[in-house]
């Protein structure tokens, strides 16, 4: 292992609800690094034991390589050890990969996301085996199952078999496909990797029972009771306590996200605001909430008993 933990402690970090950088920006584009501290600070204190960087979330699209680097180190130094820091990177090619797992090894990440291009359906399965057995050379690996998503079911699972086999320093993998996929998938690896989902309560409890260790909670940075009373109703096998606060929060939170101007993303930085940790300004042409849309979000979430 290159990595300071154990599969042991990286399953555990992985479990229950995850906080993901979403990362802050000012009003002309600039990263707003007190935003980014404040998301840390409450995550860990809401009890995420992990800080995961994501290409979408955190917004590394519309960033600079060098603004990526900057960020992974600022994230690391300021979870100053509190928290498993897992950090990742755009849709780079082997190479540029490889020189990005090195740099994240010595500036202290623990885990690398890695998300490999496959334009134009131009990977085999095992040409990705190869890419991320290459880059866990360096560090250890979480693959993000979206790759997949064009391909279909049995490409994905046919990959997966494949890294079980020649890759011994994948440790985690995060899905985003979800459904009968999502099930197959936790089947095949969850005895071997810790598994964990983004985005919804609904998510991880349908993958709950095939072997899901956590989830990607958003509800960490506003709403930690519901984000905790979830996981504490899981861990006792309350279930219908689990199915409540996903039918009467979960499900028509990111209702009311994704029908806002500039999807869910723009409503989920205006949300950051309102609850007083960062600021809801997005990276141009990415579209940012106006004030009437800002007032819109807070109604919509008082209504859900969501803000109080």
């Amino acid at each position: 292992m290159t990595s300071r933990l154990g599969r042991d402690e990286i399953r555990a970090a992985l479990t229950g609800p995850i906080w993901s950088i979403c990362t802050p920006f000012l009003h002309d584009g600039g990263i707003d690094d007190a935003g980014l501290r404040r998301q840390i600070d409450v995550a860990i204190a809401a009890g995420s034991k992990a800080v995961v960087l994501t290409a979408g979330d955190s917004h590394l699209l519309s960033l600079s390589d060098r603004e990526i680097a900057e960020l992974t180190r600022a994230v690391i130094a300021h979870t100053a050890r509190r928290a498993m820091v897992v950090a990742a990177g755009r849709t780079w090619g082997t190479p540029q990969s490889i020189e990005f797992a090195k740099f994240a090894r010595e500036a202290g990440a623990d885990v690398f996301m890695v998300l490999p291009p496959d334009w134009s359906q131009s990977a085999t399965p095992e040409t990705l085996t190869e890419h991320y057995a290459a880059v866990a050379g360096h560090l250890p690996v979480m693959p993000v199952t979206n790759v997949f998503i064009p391909r279909g079911i049995e490409f994905g699972l046919s990959t997966l078999r494949l890294c079980l086999d020649r890759v011994p320093n994948i440790v985690a993998i995060k899905d985003d496909y979800c459904g009968p996929f999502g099930r197959k998938m936790a089947l095949l690896v969850h005895k071997h990797w810790a598994v964990f989902v983004g985005g919804q309560k609904q998510n991880h409890f349908d993958l709950h029972f095939y072997g899901c260790d956590g989830y990607l909670s958003l509800f960490i940075g506003c709403r930690p009771d519901l984000s905790q009373g979830y996981w504490q109703a899981i861990q006792s096998r309350d279930y219908e306590s689990a199915h409540r606060i996903i039918r009467d929060f979960d499900i028509p939170f990111f209702d009311l996200l994704s029908a806002s101007p500039g999807g869910f993303d723009a409503a989920t930085h205006g949300l950051l605001e309102l609850f007083g940790l960062s600021l809801r300004w997005r990276r141009k042409p990415y579209h940012s909430l106006t004030d009437q849309e800002m007032e819109r979000l807070k109604a919509g979430l008082q209504a859900l008993k969501i803000l109080r």
